[in-house]
């Protein structure tokens, strides 16, 4: 008998972000360098990066250079590191654009952001201490 396939592929989570930019390539080089992504999938054609997956941590990121009738939408994305600051500084070191210096403010977590060279927006936070308004998994 042969074995049940899953609903999704081992590993991934129910959503994903999928991101359409202009300059895939160069996303995904700063993606390496800024959270050590690591590239799942990648399917090219007529020069372009027609579908690539990259794992930051525990998440798959989906993305694909843009094309007429998918043109390139920045977004923001919030991602929780172990070290704010020094993916911050990584991250600024591979080109990105800064857009607040980490920081705590009023919760639990010290928070920066920075434009990616594509033009999408990510926040990295790192919680301080135990949040009691989110409830226990």
């Amino acid at each position: 008998m042969a074995d049940a396939v899953n609903w999704k592929p081992q590993g991934y989570t129910s959503v994903a972000p999928y991101l359409i930019v202009d300059g895939a390539q160069e996303l995904i080089d700063f993606l390496r360098e800024t959270f050590d992504a690591k590239q799942l999938r990648r399917l090219d054609g007529e020069g372009k990066v027609r579908h690539a997956e990259v794992r930051i941590g525990d998440t798959v990121v989906m993305l694909a250079d843009s094309l007429p009738e998918w043109p390139a939408t920045p977004v923001n994305i919030h991602v929780y590191v172990p070290d704010v600051d020094a993916v911050y500084a990584r991250a600024l070191a591979a080109g990105a654009a800064p857009v607040q210096e980490p920081v705590r403010k009023g919760d639990v977590d010290k928070r920066g952001g920075f434009r990616d060279p594509v033009g999408n927006t990510w926040w990295v936070a790192t919680q301080q201490e135990v949040d009691p308004t989110v409830p226990a998994a």
